[in-house]
């Protein structure tokens, strides 16, 4: 790229999705080209300088990948970037950045949400009011119930502030233990994961996927909670093993569960899990909340200014690691 020639910037959304809202303020700077598949993206990639991902899932980067020759910067707008974690990439000098800040506050909103439907039997209350059933019941506190959040990042971050707000205790689990923290009570070891599952209430998942996490939650994690514990994922499916946890929740080793995101997603219509009146479900939207897909690109453009004027780019993500930033 010449000093006079403008940068190139490849949008790769789902097929048949919109551009992103907002995205037409680059074109002052950028030649802004678009692709939706592995075809489309081998035809955009070469000249490319800068890659927006949209769609997180895709594994259209790596199948188009030997068609990159000049790219600096791949951006994705998602907190987690495992899909594009492939041995190439990688290894590459190619920085990668992600989303992460966009959605951690709704994220502990919906989590917090969950731990009061849960305390105070919400899912039971809409089903007798389907019904037209009065029931009175006894529902339960949350002050003052022990809290872990498996992944201290910054979504964890954020949902340890808000359960501390009203009154719970929250423990972190982290690559690094930390004692002193200013929103746990402390932050322990992945290594202490089972020793410390018997101890809390609710469980929270915010992790990222790494093959560290993946199957993390399994059958021996489930026998080593509480049986009167919630689950709650919002990390990521494939870090929960669907399988063991249905045989879990029908064995009543654990109490209940709040899910995102699954294995399978969507989630098949025929699975045993909506069937089951111990668990809450929806359709991997935690963080969705109205604006965040132009909340994404003011991200996005913000970092292309740090980049188009050769300053360090934030959200960088430690390709090997998996994520940005703490965990």
């Amino acid at each position: 790229m010449t000093e006079n020639t403008q940068p190139v910037v490849t949008v790769l959304t789902a097929p048949g999705e919109p551009e992103p809202p907002g995205i037409d303020s680059l074109r002052a700077r950028a030649q802004v080209r678009f692709a939706c598949d592995e075809q489309t993206l081998r035809a955009t990639l070469p000249g490319t300088d800068v890659l927006m991902v949209t769609d997180f899932r895709t594994e259209a980067l790596a199948a188009a990948w030997p068609a990159a020759d000049r790219l600096q910067w791949i951006h994705a707008t998602s907190a987690g970037v495992d899909a594009l974690m492939f041995p190439a990439l990688i290894e590459s000098d190619v920085v990668v950045t992600n989303a992460k800040g966009i959605f951690d506050r709704a994220i502990a909103e919906y989590v917090l949400c969950t731990l009061l439907m849960f305390a105070k039997d919400f899912p039971t209350s809409i089903r007798l009011q389907q019904r037209h059933e009065w029931r009175h019941r006894e529902t339960e506190r949350v002050e003052g119930r022990q809290v872990l959040v498996v992944g201290a990042g910054s979504i964890g971050r954020e949902i340890a502030r808000l359960v501390r707000a009203i009154g719970m205790e929250p423990h972190g689990v982290a690559r690094t233990p930390r004692r002193d923290d200013p929103d746990f009570v402390a932050v322990h070891g992945n290594d202490q994961l089972l020793d410390l599952l018997g101890h809390f209430d609710y469980v929270v998942i915010a992790a990222p996927l790494t093959p560290q996490t993946r199957g993390l939650f399994n059958a021996d994690a489930f026998r080593a909670m509480r049986r009167s514990a919630r689950l709650i994922n919002i990390g990521r499916g494939p870090i929960v093993d669907t399988q063991a946890l249905v045989a879990a929740l029908e064995a009543g080793e654990i109490a209940g569960a709040a899910l995102d995101v699954f294995e399978e997603e969507p989630l098949p219509a025929d699975h045993p899990l909506w069937d089951l009146d111990t668990v809450i479900m929806t359709a991997h939207m935690a963080g969705d909340v109205i604006g965040w897909r132009r909340a994404l690109t003011d991200q996005f453009l913000d970092n292309f200014d740090h980049w188009h004027r050769g300053r360090p780019l934030f959200n960088v993500v430690d390709k090997r690691l998996g994520y940005a930033g703490e965990r």
